[in-house]
């Protein structure tokens, strides 16, 4: 609440020494202003962010009272923004600041790297600051078995997709070719990588982590991502300590998608129950499936007799 009240208050509080429209956008060339807003716009604009994401973080954090304290990612996420939006607004109000038409505004360079510095600073510093946090005991390794008859090969498979991360690929792709149309036909004088790559990458990145499929068999796990099922990761039997069945939320991993956090690496597409494999080397694996319990019982019998 500091920080909106800050970015809505910067420009009123000088609003007798500014223009009518505020210079909001400066020319990469030539470093002058090409861009403006109504001064009411440009108090509202990035307090309207700053709000959309703060409350996403608090959305995806309202699970952590349970689970202890609130990730790291949530602290830097969250410093590194405000610092940003609000260096952002004073560096606007001071190159406008006197000036008789926005047009005259002066350059804000400097103080747009700066503020980047000291963003990268306060989110560092959160993150730093998150891993003095000792970490809250895990479950004992150890889990569900299953008892395989002899001469019977067993397999098991599960899939799970998040419709929210397939609409967000499809929405960026969807501006990918949309961008790469408009340089097609000349109605912007944008190179394509500047136009289309960054909404490609995006989709690309969000559709294969919108989706996963589990399989279990005498091979060991395999994990295999997108619709395309690549790229894949494999444990063979001999690499797998135990498997058990774990309740995660996106809140103690981190959000959404291939995360990496104090509790390992989670695949999480959806909350609740994940199989959860504690690898001979390396830390813990999870992904987000049904009936979780089953394969880890699976990977467990498949292990031991591997081991026996």
């Amino acid at each position: 609440m500091g920080v909106l009240a800050l970015l809505v208050a910067l420009p009123l509080a000088a609003s007798g020494r500014l223009p009518d429209r505020l210079a909001t956008h400066w020319s990469a060339g030539s470093g002058r202003p090409d861009g403006s807003m109504p001064l009411w716009a440009a108090a509202l604009f990035p307090a309207m962010i700053w709000a959309v994401w703060a409350v996403g973080v608090v959305w995806t954090l309202r699970g952590t009272a349970a689970g202890g304290a609130a990730p790291g990612w949530s602290a830097a996420g969250l410093g590194f923004a405000g610092v940003t939006l609000l260096g952002g607004q004073a560096s606007i109000v001071r190159a406008n600041l006197d000036r008789a038409d926005w047009h005259e505004a002066a350059s804000v360079t400097s103080g747009v790297v700066g503020t980047l510095v000291v963003a990268a600073a306060v989110g560092a510093a959160g993150l730093l600051a998150a891993r003095r946090v000792p970490a809250e005991p895990g479950p004992a390794p150890g889990g569900p078995t299953l008892d395989i008859p002899a001469g019977q090969r067993v397999v098991w498979l599960a899939r799970t997709s998040n419709p929210w991360l397939q609409t967000l690929a499809a929405l960026t792709g969807l501006l990918a070719v949309t961008a790469f149309a408009s340089v097609l036909a000349g109605l912007t004088d944008l190179p394509f990588l500047l136009a289309a790559a960054p909404f490609a990458l995006v989709a690309v990145l969000v559709l294969g982590c919108s989706s996963v499929r589990a399989l279990v068999s005498e091979r060991g796990l395999e994990v295999a991502f997108g619709p395309l099922g690549w790229p894949a990761r494999h444990w063979a039997p001999e690499e797998i300590e135990s498997a058990r069945v774990d309740s995660r939320t996106p809140a103690q991993v981190g959000g959404w998608g291939y995360r990496l956090s104090g509790l390992g690496t989670t695949v999480m597409l959806r909350r609740g129950e994940c199989l959860v494999i504690h690898p001979t080397k390396g830390r813990e694996f999870a992904v987000s499936v049904d009936d979780a319990e089953r394969g880890a019982a699976l990977l467990n019998s498949l292990s031991s007799r591997h081991t026996r």
